[in-house]
């Protein structure tokens, strides 16, 4: 199992709740055409502040979580996700709802506590 996330801002202007609806409304589902086939998972994270601040004021809106199965399937969606029509489209609703200076990607090894 491969595991990315994002770490995402939302751009300059737009309150959190408008970040959150359009997120899930409009990306969600341009994300959810090009991850379909190649991703077994797309889960996105909304953050609240846990010190009482608000979330206006948070560094990061979203966190944004790509499992695939793969090596394989990791690299065949990159390779979809970088054809030139596909990356326009997601470039350009990205333009409407992030700061993308700000975006942070990785991929993730997970190593796991047994609490019981």
């Amino acid at each position: 199992m491969i595991k990315s996330i994002g770490l995402l801002k939302r751009r300059p202007g737009m309150s959190v709740a408008e970040f959150r609806a359009y997120y899930e409304t409009k990306h969600r589902v341009i994300g959810e055409k090009h991850l379909t086939g190649y991703a077994s998972r797309y889960v996105r994270r909304f953050l609240e502040p846990a010190d009482g601040r608000s979330s206006e004021e948070n560094e990061f809106d979203v966190i944004l979580e790509i499992w695939y199965a793969d090596q394989d399937a990791f690299e065949r969606c990159s390779a979809n996700l970088g054809r030139p029509e596909v990356r326009a489209e997601i470039v350009a609703d990205e333009e409407q709802l992030f700061d993308r200076t700000r975006s942070r990607f990785f991929l993730v090894e997970e190593h796991e506590s047994d609490m019981s």
